[in-house]
């Protein structure tokens, strides 16, 4: 979870620094002066500051991009961020020039907020794996800290992360079971509801493999631990999940083939663009319109569209308490006509309980005599009657 909390911090300073520097860039632009009708506002040696701004801005909140950029450029496979290191590449470099070497309309303005949207959408989408990882350490607080380890005849209490394979442990009614491991010595049943989603208790016995944190009942029971740290069952579900989490769904696959698609496209628009310009005006006019072509060419709406989508789902089900395997299969969802499930514990909690009682004698008399039969009794049954006849009061005799 530290590198999705890292990525999300870094995302989240980036924006919000560039976004306080965008604020007087847009006060400073012409355009924007214009379409504000603040043309009053002019400062000394205003597109220097322009420049120095956007700068900052193109070093600072760029350098995510510009590095992906490289990375797909290394690869051979040109995607978003391919498309958005290029435009803001060429809207920098060209409003540059614009400053010192040539006349023409910068793109500064257009550069800081081209960057405030990627950022913004990187963001989000950061923040939303990083509450499916809180998910995750959920799932991490099943385990218990510290376990009974039997050496030598005697009971000593260590750590968890201290336990290697072949150790002897005792586990105790109603404890944790600290890894996985097969029964020793003893016999129980074993509630393993939040580990596999079986809501009965599981009987084990001797030779009869355990989970680690799955929960022992009434029995006592002494388990010779198989697998430990990251083998264990829990950790690789953990593991199968953050994968999950790092794969990209389908939608993002067609977005960045598109994104492949339109760099291509705009690349050459942008050279027939240059090539006619030059011809039909100057090579001025045709550097301004080349790179107003490669800017407009990126997909802003694209850029922060994908990401809401991906936080939406993965932080909605997140909190549903549903952890996602394969986000390719979680998006044909939608074409799905029927659903089968397992009712226990999933649509139900899987909890027996007394509904209705029929007595031809005094119902309380009934309820602490069958309850009564019932005390000593491990069966998820018979809990019910005793956990029901304790909600009304009665006395049970023993």
């Amino acid at each position: 979870m530290g590198h999705h909390a890292h990525h999300m911090q870094m995302f989240k300073r980036k924006f919000w620094i560039s976004l306080a520097l965008t604020i007087p860039i847009l006060l400073l632009s012409e355009t924007i002066q214009t379409w504000l009708g603040l043309t009053w506002l002019k400062v000394p040696y205003q597109q220097e500051i322009l420049l120095i701004l956007s700068a900052i801005i193109y070093a600072y909140g760029g350098l995510p991009f510009l590095q992906g950029m490289v990375e797909e450029v290394r690869n051979r496979q040109p995607g978003m961020m391919t498309l958005i290191g290029t435009a803001i590449s060429v809207a920098f470099f060209y409003s540059a020039a614009t400053v010192f070497l040539i006349t023409g309309m910068d793109f500064f303005w257009e550069l800081a907020t081209l960057i405030d949207i990627m950022l913004l959408g990187h963001w989000i989408e950061a923040k939303s794996v990083l509450g499916a990882s809180r998910a995750l350490e959920e799932l991490v607080r099943i385990m218990p800290t510290t376990a009974h380890l039997v050496k030598d005849g005697e009971v000593s209490e260590v750590p968890v992360s201290q336990l290697k394979a072949g150790d002897l442990v005792l586990v105790r009614p109603g404890e944790k079971i600290p890894s996985d491991g097969v029964v020793a010595e003893g016999e129980s049943f074993v509630n393993e509801a939040l580990l596999t989603g079986e809501s009965k208790p599981v009987h084990k016995e001797k030779e009869g493999k355990v989970i680690g944190g799955a929960i022992n009942g009434e029995g006592v029971l002494k388990v010779r631990i198989e697998k430990t740290g990251e083998e264990t069952y829990l950790a690789q579900v953990i593991k199968l999940v953050r994968t999950a989490q790092e794969s990209r769904s389908r939608t993002q696959d067609l977005a960045n083939r598109a994104a492949a698609l339109l760099f291509y496209v705009a690349l050459g628009v942008g050279i027939i663009t240059f090539v006619a310009w030059s011809v039909a005006a100057s090579t001025n006019m045709a550097l301004e319109r080349t790179v107003t072509v490669l800017v407009i060419a990126c997909p802003h709406a694209l850029g922060l569209a994908i990401p809401l989508v991906v936080a939406l789902s993965t932080s909605i089900t997140a909190k549903s308490g549903i952890l996602i395997r394969d986000r390719k299969a979680f998006e044909m969802i939608k074409d799905v006509d029927a659903v089968a499930f397992d009712k226990t514990g999933t649509l139900t909690e899987g909890k027996f309980g007394v509904s209705d009682v029929v007595a031809y004698i005094p119902e309380a008399k009934l309820l602490a005599l069958t309850a009564s039969v019932e005390l000593n009794s491990e069966h998820i049954i018979a809990k019910a009657i005793v956990s029901y006849a304790n909600e009304k009061g009665l006395k049970i005799p023993n």
